[in-house]
């Protein structure tokens, strides 16, 4: 069975930069499965994969607009420390979940000053080049449970 919209696809991967530093890994931690098509994956690496197979080794270097996007630097912003009441011991790389008129967002603390955060909203990823090493380990028809909800369940799926 080839990687084809709405089937589960097992995998091992290596994640890693430019630089060759490792990002992620399935190593030590199991494979990671998904459900082909449903965005449990970033777009580059779903499109790499499409019409593999078990067994298959792919490498796909994958650019940050099929990534994580580009680094926006507007969504940087510099808010008043006592937004943060209730923290008692604010740390560069805490992350945060902040409410704005487009939603909740992830932003991650990048610099202090006696009365002021610097947050940023681009994910950790943004702007940065992808290079994936894959192993496909199988490829299966989803369960019709797992089609409803758009994920993987059991080992390197989602756990209910």
């Amino acid at each position: 069975m080839k990687v084809a919209e709405n089937t589960v696809v097992v995998i091992d991967y290596t994640l890693t930069d430019n630089d060759g530093q490792v990002i992620d890994t399935s190593e030590g931690a199991g494979p990671l499965a998904y459900l082909h098509g449903a965005g449990n994956i970033i777009a580059g690496l779903e499109e790499a994969l499409l019409g593999k197979q078990a067994g298959d080794d792919v490498k796909a270097s994958i650019e940050p607009a099929k990534a994580y996007g580009e680094r926006h630097e507007d969504m940087k912003q510099d808010v008043p420390r006592d937004l943060f009441a209730g923290v008692d011991n604010i740390e560069v790389g805490m992350q945060f979940q902040s409410e704005t008129d487009q939603g909740p967002v992830m932003v991650t603390v990048v610099a202090l000053e006696d009365d002021m955060v610097t947050v940023d909203g681009n994910h950790p990823l943004a702007g940065v080049h992808l290079n994936f090493d894959v192993t496909i380990r199988e490829v299966r028809e989803p369960s019709a449970e797992e089609l409803e909800h758009g994920h993987v369940h059991g080992e390197g799926g989602h756990h209910h």
